[in-house]
Protein backbone atom coordinates (compact mmCIF):
# COMPACT_ATOMS: atom_id res chain seq x y z
CA UNK A 1 0.00 0.00 0.00
CA UNK A 2 1.09 3.57 -0.61
CA UNK A 3 1.52 6.02 1.64
CA UNK A 4 -0.89 8.70 0.07
CA UNK A 5 -3.16 6.54 -2.33
CA UNK A 6 -6.23 7.75 -3.18
CA UNK A 7 -5.50 10.79 -1.22
CA UNK A 8 -5.94 14.77 -2.70
CA UNK A 9 -3.01 16.31 -2.33
CA UNK A 10 -2.90 20.45 -2.71
CA UNK A 11 0.67 22.19 -3.60
CA UNK A 12 0.78 25.49 -3.99
CA UNK A 13 4.20 26.56 -5.88
CA UNK A 14 4.33 23.40 -7.40
CA UNK A 15 5.68 23.79 -10.77
CA UNK A 16 9.54 23.98 -9.45
CA UNK A 17 11.83 23.24 -7.29
CA UNK A 18 10.97 22.27 -4.10
CA UNK A 19 7.52 22.14 -4.47
CA UNK A 20 7.41 20.25 -7.75
CA UNK A 21 9.76 17.35 -5.99
CA UNK A 22 7.12 16.65 -3.24
CA UNK A 23 4.00 16.63 -6.11
CA UNK A 24 6.29 13.96 -7.85
CA UNK A 25 6.59 12.16 -4.71
CA UNK A 26 3.28 12.73 -3.50
CA UNK A 27 1.89 11.08 -7.11
CA UNK A 28 4.63 8.43 -6.64
CA UNK A 29 2.70 7.22 -3.49
CA UNK A 30 -0.65 7.11 -5.09
CA UNK A 31 -2.01 10.92 -4.55
CA UNK A 32 -4.10 12.63 -6.66
CA UNK A 33 -1.72 15.96 -7.26
CA UNK A 34 -3.63 19.67 -7.32
CA UNK A 35 -0.58 22.02 -8.64
CA UNK A 36 -1.93 25.63 -7.90
CA UNK A 37 1.23 28.15 -9.36
CA UNK A 38 1.24 30.95 -11.49
CA UNK A 39 1.23 29.49 -15.42
CA UNK A 40 4.94 29.96 -16.20
CA UNK A 41 6.73 28.53 -19.69
CA UNK A 42 7.76 25.29 -17.23
CA UNK A 43 3.81 24.55 -16.84
CA UNK A 44 3.36 21.77 -18.79
CA UNK A 45 7.02 20.13 -18.72
CA UNK A 46 6.66 19.95 -14.56
CA UNK A 47 2.89 18.87 -15.27
CA UNK A 48 3.84 16.07 -17.23
CA UNK A 49 6.53 14.62 -15.02
CA UNK A 50 3.99 14.65 -12.13
CA UNK A 51 1.38 12.84 -14.80
CA UNK A 52 4.02 9.99 -15.71
CA UNK A 53 4.01 9.54 -11.54
CA UNK A 54 -0.07 9.50 -11.39
CA UNK A 55 -2.42 11.04 -14.11
CA UNK A 56 -4.97 11.63 -11.65
CA UNK A 57 -2.99 15.26 -11.65
CA UNK A 58 -4.35 19.12 -12.00
CA UNK A 59 -3.06 22.40 -12.91
CA UNK A 60 -4.70 25.33 -11.48
CA UNK A 61 -3.61 28.59 -11.88
CA UNK A 62 -3.44 30.83 -8.55
CA UNK A 63 -1.82 33.85 -7.10
CA UNK A 64 -1.98 32.83 -3.14
CA UNK A 65 -1.36 36.74 -2.04
CA UNK A 66 -5.71 36.85 -3.30
CA UNK A 67 -7.78 35.06 -1.41
CA UNK A 68 -10.39 35.26 -3.99
CA UNK A 69 -8.20 33.00 -6.14
CA UNK A 70 -7.07 30.70 -3.66
CA UNK A 71 -10.61 30.09 -2.87
CA UNK A 72 -11.26 29.28 -6.00
CA UNK A 73 -8.57 27.37 -6.48
CA UNK A 74 -9.52 24.76 -3.41
CA UNK A 75 -13.49 24.56 -4.55
CA UNK A 76 -11.74 23.14 -8.24
CA UNK A 77 -10.01 21.15 -6.50
CA UNK A 78 -13.12 19.39 -4.44
CA UNK A 79 -15.12 19.68 -7.07
CA UNK A 80 -12.60 17.35 -8.84
CA UNK A 81 -11.48 14.84 -7.01
CA UNK A 82 -14.25 15.02 -3.85
CA UNK A 83 -11.85 15.75 -0.62
CA UNK A 84 -8.76 17.37 0.69
CA UNK A 85 -6.40 15.56 2.15
CA UNK A 86 -3.44 16.99 2.56
CA UNK A 87 -2.15 20.49 1.20
CA UNK A 88 1.25 21.86 0.84
CA UNK A 89 2.16 25.56 1.37
CA UNK A 90 5.12 26.19 -0.42
CA UNK A 91 4.10 29.31 -2.93
CA UNK A 92 6.99 31.57 -1.47
CA UNK A 93 9.65 34.50 -3.19
CA UNK A 94 13.06 35.74 -1.58
CA UNK A 95 12.80 39.26 -2.09
CA UNK A 96 15.59 41.68 -2.29
CA UNK A 97 18.38 42.48 0.06
CA UNK A 98 17.89 45.93 2.10
CA UNK A 99 18.61 46.83 5.78
CA UNK A 100 15.53 47.88 7.40
CA UNK A 101 15.57 51.20 7.21
CA UNK A 102 16.10 51.33 3.43
CA UNK A 103 13.17 48.82 2.77
CA UNK A 104 10.42 49.89 0.20
CA UNK A 105 7.18 49.58 1.46
CA UNK A 106 6.25 48.00 -1.81
CA UNK A 107 8.99 45.08 -1.48
CA UNK A 108 8.17 44.24 2.01
CA UNK A 109 4.54 44.47 1.25
CA UNK A 110 5.27 41.84 -1.79
CA UNK A 111 7.08 39.68 0.24
CA UNK A 112 4.81 39.25 3.22
CA UNK A 113 1.99 39.18 0.83
CA UNK A 114 3.24 36.11 -1.20
CA UNK A 115 4.99 34.50 1.69
CA UNK A 116 3.19 34.78 4.99
CA UNK A 117 -0.44 36.49 4.22
CA UNK A 118 -0.34 33.92 0.84
CA UNK A 119 -0.04 30.98 3.76
CA UNK A 120 -2.87 32.80 5.74
CA UNK A 121 -5.19 32.71 2.50
CA UNK A 122 -4.48 29.06 1.52
CA UNK A 123 -4.89 27.68 5.88
CA UNK A 124 -7.99 29.98 5.86
CA UNK A 125 -9.71 27.98 3.14
CA UNK A 126 -7.74 24.82 3.58
CA UNK A 127 -9.18 24.65 7.35
CA UNK A 128 -12.40 25.34 5.92
CA UNK A 129 -12.85 22.31 4.37
CA UNK A 130 -10.90 20.11 6.71
CA UNK A 131 -12.85 21.13 9.40
CA UNK A 132 -16.35 19.63 7.02
CA UNK A 133 -14.27 16.56 6.61
CA UNK A 134 -13.26 16.58 10.36
CA UNK A 135 -9.47 15.25 9.15
CA UNK A 136 -6.55 16.65 6.93
CA UNK A 137 -3.29 17.53 7.26
CA UNK A 138 -1.56 20.89 6.31
CA UNK A 139 2.45 21.38 5.74
CA UNK A 140 3.84 25.02 5.49
CA UNK A 141 6.67 25.74 4.29
CA UNK A 142 8.88 27.27 6.42
CA UNK A 143 13.02 28.06 6.44
CA UNK A 144 16.14 27.86 8.39
CA UNK A 145 15.52 31.95 8.45
CA UNK A 146 12.02 30.94 10.48
CA UNK A 147 14.30 30.10 13.32
CA UNK A 148 17.15 33.26 12.84
CA UNK A 149 17.30 36.20 11.80
CA UNK A 150 19.50 37.36 9.00
CA UNK A 151 20.90 40.87 7.86
CA UNK A 152 19.50 42.52 4.91
CA UNK A 153 16.37 39.71 4.88
CA UNK A 154 14.27 41.47 7.62
CA UNK A 155 10.99 40.79 4.91
CA UNK A 156 11.90 37.17 4.39
CA UNK A 157 12.65 36.28 7.83
CA UNK A 158 10.04 37.99 9.30
CA UNK A 159 7.58 35.82 6.95
CA UNK A 160 8.93 32.95 7.54
CA UNK A 161 8.81 33.42 11.73
CA UNK A 162 5.04 34.08 11.09
CA UNK A 163 4.84 30.92 9.15
CA UNK A 164 5.90 28.88 11.95
CA UNK A 165 3.45 30.99 13.84
CA UNK A 166 0.21 30.59 12.01
CA UNK A 167 1.34 26.70 12.19
CA UNK A 168 1.27 26.26 15.86
CA UNK A 169 -1.61 28.66 16.35
CA UNK A 170 -3.48 26.12 13.97
CA UNK A 171 -2.13 23.12 15.03
CA UNK A 172 -3.53 24.09 18.89
CA UNK A 173 -6.77 25.55 17.47
CA UNK A 174 -7.58 22.15 15.04
CA UNK A 175 -6.39 19.36 17.42
CA UNK A 176 -9.36 17.84 17.99
CA UNK A 177 -10.78 17.84 14.73
CA UNK A 178 -8.69 14.83 13.18
CA UNK A 179 -6.49 18.33 11.40
CA UNK A 180 -2.78 18.19 12.09
CA UNK A 181 -0.74 20.90 10.84
CA UNK A 182 3.35 21.07 10.86
CA UNK A 183 6.19 22.80 9.13
CA UNK A 184 9.15 22.41 7.43
CA UNK A 185 12.51 24.05 7.73
CA UNK A 186 15.20 24.14 4.93
CA UNK A 187 18.21 25.19 4.82
CA UNK A 188 19.57 26.35 1.52
CA UNK A 189 18.57 24.14 -1.07
CA UNK A 190 19.27 23.79 -4.41
CA UNK A 191 16.15 25.30 -6.38
CA UNK A 192 15.40 27.71 -9.24
CA UNK A 193 14.77 30.37 -6.05
CA UNK A 194 18.97 30.37 -5.75
CA UNK A 195 19.55 30.92 -9.40
CA UNK A 196 17.28 33.71 -9.78
CA UNK A 197 18.72 35.69 -6.43
CA UNK A 198 22.09 35.27 -8.88
CA UNK A 199 23.52 33.08 -6.49
CA UNK A 200 25.04 30.83 -9.14
CA UNK A 201 26.92 33.84 -10.74
CA UNK A 202 28.40 34.67 -7.46
CA UNK A 203 30.26 31.95 -6.46
CA UNK A 204 32.30 33.31 -3.39
CA UNK A 205 28.63 34.01 -2.06
CA UNK A 206 27.60 30.61 -2.89
CA UNK A 207 30.63 29.07 -1.19
CA UNK A 208 29.84 31.34 2.34
CA UNK A 209 26.37 29.74 1.95
CA UNK A 210 27.59 25.87 1.85
CA UNK A 211 30.12 26.64 4.70
CA UNK A 212 27.07 27.52 6.74
CA UNK A 213 25.88 23.72 6.58
CA UNK A 214 28.12 21.27 8.47
CA UNK A 215 27.78 19.01 6.25
CA UNK A 216 29.54 21.64 3.65
CA UNK A 217 26.59 20.93 0.93
CA UNK A 218 23.49 22.63 -0.16
CA UNK A 219 20.18 20.70 -0.19
CA UNK A 220 18.63 18.99 -2.66
CA UNK A 221 14.45 19.66 -3.82
CA UNK A 222 14.16 15.62 -2.92
CA UNK A 223 15.72 15.79 0.41
CA UNK A 224 13.08 18.12 1.88
CA UNK A 225 10.49 15.87 -0.36
CA UNK A 226 10.62 12.78 1.72
CA UNK A 227 10.08 14.53 4.70
CA UNK A 228 7.07 16.27 3.17
CA UNK A 229 5.80 12.65 2.47
CA UNK A 230 6.51 11.84 6.15
CA UNK A 231 4.67 14.66 7.75
CA UNK A 232 1.93 14.42 4.85
CA UNK A 233 1.02 10.68 5.62
CA UNK A 234 0.19 8.45 8.95
CA UNK A 235 3.51 7.55 9.83
CA UNK A 236 3.47 11.12 11.21
CA UNK A 237 -0.28 10.83 13.14
CA UNK A 238 0.96 11.92 16.47
CA UNK A 239 2.94 15.18 15.39
CA UNK A 240 1.34 18.14 15.21
CA UNK A 241 2.38 22.10 15.59
CA UNK A 242 6.40 21.35 15.12
CA UNK A 243 8.56 22.82 12.69
CA UNK A 244 10.85 19.80 11.06
CA UNK A 245 14.16 21.49 9.99
CA UNK A 246 15.78 19.72 7.59
CA UNK A 247 18.84 22.06 6.62
CA UNK A 248 22.36 20.11 6.90
CA UNK A 249 22.89 21.04 10.63
CA UNK A 250 22.64 24.92 9.93
CA UNK A 251 20.63 25.43 13.17
CA UNK A 252 22.86 23.08 15.41
CA UNK A 253 25.62 25.32 15.16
Amino acid sequence: MKKLENKTVFITGGLSGIGKACAIAAAKEGANIAVADIKSDTTDVAMDKIKKENPKAIFVECDVSSIAQVEAAIQKVISTFGTLDVALNNAGIGGRSYKIADMPEEEWAKVIGINLTGVFNCMKHELIQMSKQKSGVIVNMASVMGKVGQAMSSHYDSSKHGVIGLTQTAALEYATEGIRVNAICPGFIETPLLTKIGLNRHLDVKQHIIDLHPMKRLGKPEEIAKGFIFLACDDSSFVSGTALEIDGGFLAE
